[in-house]
């Protein structure tokens, strides 16, 4: 086996589960060998915890907005690695002491330089700790630097007035990149590619400049070979038409196209850019024919013709009217050269710039520059690194120890040294304290999952007075009863900060807060029920009454129209009716008399312990749903449903439950005023019949077993029935004395009265 499987781990029990317990830098170092099964938590979310958000970012490499396990233990063990004592991250300091840094590392090493150069920046070189905020102060200022460190160049990087125009260029040639700014440079690529692509440029036009048939015209020779190249197609298709009409004349009339086409494009509107027109000759055809430059041409070609002549013509055949085939050859001989020359093109990303500027750029010590500023960014980069290893070493010296509390074990939480992370402040509501209080953001969305904790949930959408600024939040109810709480009950949220919101609740989750709670809900609901049922019949009864008294106000004003109503007769079916309704009620009221009777013939103790047991009959199955869903009541679903991956079934019970919910009491000590001169005077009569069925149950129980009987000497309660068959046997053996007597026979000399 594997040593390294052998850390000697130690566990503590609480929620219900066993609990790794981190206490050391060793511990913290091992938790690579740590099975992953027993972390309380394998993932959390970046966004809704009370911590700083700052660490979980350099926590969350992958930047998804989550922090999982393997992300945990590569911060662990990077700042433990730059420590020269891990345990230094038990103590959560928010400072760091310069000799604790391991600079036997090569990176310790550039760690602690760095901290030393921000102290003597900040003029306390003779200090030994670095705080946060000294680091934080630092990677502000270097922000705030020209040289950003990311290695984009821009313009305002150098006061250089023949840099400031090339850096500009190379970006119109190769487009930019954006600094951290979102301000557009260039990096070490486009500078590479741009002077790459010049020097090639100017190879390639070099070629040009020593090969004269390559630019018969000049500078003019690209526009010339874009006209020439423009209609290339269409004076090839034209002379290939005449050389059909040669052919065989017959032809002539279908390459000149028919008289119905004409027909069918002049039934449309058109114009010189119409399709149709475009696709005729460019010319009459006819056998042999030259194309004509400027009269008799296709009128959707004559720009383009006109280019031609001017651009290509004139310039190498002369002022013609009209161009032979053998002339449309001898033209695209003279631009071959230059178009076979453009095929070999290279360079073209900075040619618009001209052959001239490309060459003073390439001469220039523009590169050399370029690359000064390169490496005074990178050095900046450097410095720029090696602070926020600073900033990211403090951080995580004062915060992954916390971190480890509330993700690898849940000890913050539990064992309540504090609140955890996931707690985002304190609820009060209907005279209550509610702790776990958990930020949402969709709470429709949140209730799905969180409904299968088996807790008493209550969404509020939370009001910032002043600011308008809303959250919303879910609190567990752990503890005293539900009765008030219902949709639309005011309270008071205080989140971590201290700052207070005006809650509403908007959503509530129902489920056992309490077995109390459980015992009194039947009679709660019975209460409930007969005031709903009382309140229907006396709304009935209302209206019924109403309806007689306006049937019998209007039979008044018509008593003059009204006529005489004749009296019923008597149903015969109906009183059998009655007769047998009133029978059965008499039955059951018997039945139920017969019972009352029956109980009430037991000693008052049973009575006592029999009504005791119908209490517990009604309210037992109540009393066990609730202790069944209590001892199913987890954290798991509630923060699951906020974006964690709980790895453990997080119970809370019914003690743990009353630490997170605390209901209100008169602190220890206090006097109650009196002096409410509107206050109910309470009755004594509770308290007296209460007495008074104590006594009377203490007194039957002490009766039952004889005790009252021996107590008082027999003048009071009943004897044990031992004794009253001993009083039955005196009393017949002294009835039988007195027989003898009055018959004459004489007693025994020895004899008493009460053998």
């Amino acid at each position: 086996m594997n040593d390294s499987m052998l850390y000697p781990w130690r566990f503590f029990r609480a929620g219900g589960f066993d609990q790794v317990k981190l206490s050391t830098g060793a511990d913290l170092m091992a938790l690579e060998q740590l099975d992953q099964k027993l972390w309380v938590a394998l993932a959390c979310p970046t966004k809704g915890l009370h911590f700083d958000s700052e660490t979980l970012d350099y926590i969350d490499t992958d930047n998804d907005g989550r922090i999982r396990a393997p992300e945990l233990i590569a911060a662990v063990k990077w700042a433990g690695g730059l420590l020269k004592d891990p345990d230094q991250l038990i103590k959560g300091e928010p400072a760091l002491w310069l000799d604790a840094i391991n600079d036997a590392l090569p990176e310790g090493k550039a760690v602690k330089e760095a901290a030393q150069m921000i102290l003597r920046e900040k003029g306390k070189a003779d200090a030994r700790i670095i705080t946060l905020e000294d680091a934080a102060e630092a990677a502000q200022l270097l922000m705030q630097l020209r040289f950003h460190g990311d290695g984009i160049i821009t313009e305002d990087l150098t006061d250089d007035p023949f840099l400031k125009p090339v850096i500009k260029e190379i970006i119109g040639c190769l487009g930019s990149e954006l600094n951290g700014y979102g301000v557009p440079g260039i990096g070490q690529s486009k500078i590479d590619q741009f002077f790459a692509d010049a020097a090639a440029f100017v190879d390639w036009s070099r070629k040009a400049e020593q090969d004269p048939s390559i630019l018969p015209l000049g500078e003019a020779t690209g526009p010339a070979a874009e006209a020439v190249k423009a209609i290339s197609a269409k004076v090839s298709d034209y002379f290939t038409r005449c050389q059909l009409v040669a052919f065989d004349s017959r032809a002539q009339a279908a390459l000149n196209r028919e008289e119905k086409e004409y027909l069918a494009i002049a039934a449309k509107e058109l114009t010189l850019s119409s399709v149709e027109i475009a696709a005729l000759p460019l010319a009459h055809v006819e056998a042999n024919r030259p194309l004509p430059l400027v009269e008799n041409v296709n009128p959707a070609w004559r720009a383009s013709i006109a280019t031609l002549f001017n651009l290509a013509v004139r310039p190498l055949l002369g002022d013609k009217r009209s161009l032979s085939e053998s002339d449309w050859l001898q033209l695209l001989a003279q631009f071959a050269p230059f178009e076979c020359w453009q095929r070999t093109k290279a360079g073209g990303s900075v040619e618009r710039l001209g052959l001239a500027r490309v060459r003073v750029i390439l001469i220039s010590d523009a590169k050399e520059k370029l690359a000064a500023l390169i490496e005074m960014d990178r050095a900046a980069a450097r410095k720029r690194t090696a602070i926020r290893s600073v900033h990211k070493l403090i951080h995580f010296h004062r915060d992954l120890y916390a971190l480890c509390l509330n993700f690898v074990n849940f000890e913050q939480f539990y064992n309540r040294p504090g609140m955890a992370i996931f707690q985002a402040g304190t609820l009060y509501l209907d005279q209550r304290r509610c702790e776990l209080v958990l930020s949402v953001e969709d709470p429709a969305k949140h209730a799905t999952m969180a409904a299968l904790a088996g807790t008493y949930l209550a969404y509020c959408n939370c009001v910032r007075k002043g600011s308008g600024e809303q959250i919303q939040i879910v609190a567990a109810v752990t503890d005293g009863d539900s009765d008030n709480l219902m949709v639309g009950r005011n309270g008071i949220f205080y989140d971590r900060n201290g700052s207070d919101w005006d809650a509403t609740v908007i959503k509530i989750i129902d489920n056992p807060i309490s077995i109390r709670q459980a015992f009194w809900a039947p009679y709660r609901m019975l209460v409930r029920m007969v005031e709903e049922q009382v309140a229907k019949r006396a709304a009935t009864a209302d209206a019924d009454s109403t309806a007689k008294l306006q049937a019998t106000a209007a039979t008044t004003a018509n008593v003059d129209k009204v006529k005489a109503v004749d009296a019923k007769k008597i149903d015969v079916g109906t009183v059998a009716a009655l007769g047998v309704a009133f029978g059965a009620l008499a039955t059951a009221l018997a039945a139920i008399a017969g019972y009352i009777s029956g109980l009430f013939k037991l000693p008052f103790w049973q009575v006592c312990l029999a009504l005791g047991g119908l209490l517990l009959l009604v309210s037992g199955p109540t009393m066990l749903i609730a202790w069944l869903k209590l001892r199913k009541r987890n954290l798991g679903p509630i923060l699951d449903s906020n974006g964690w991956a709980l790895n453990a079934r997080a119970r809370l019970n019914v003690p743990f439950g009353g630490a997170l919910t605390q209901v209100s009491a008169l602190p220890a000590g206090s006097v109650i005023m009196t002096g409410d001169k509107f206050a109910e005077i309470p009755s004594a009569w509770p308290r007296i019949l209460g007495i008074i069925i104590a006594a009377a149950f203490f007194y039957s129980l002490l009766n039952s077993r004889g005790l009252i009987y021996a107590w008082s000497e027999g003048r009071l309660g009943e004897p044990t029935q031992e004794v009253a068959k001993l009083n039955a046997a005196g009393a017949k053996l002294l009835n039988e004395s007195s027989d003898n007597r009055t018959s004459g026979r004489a007693e025994p000399a020895n004899a008493r009265p009460d053998e």
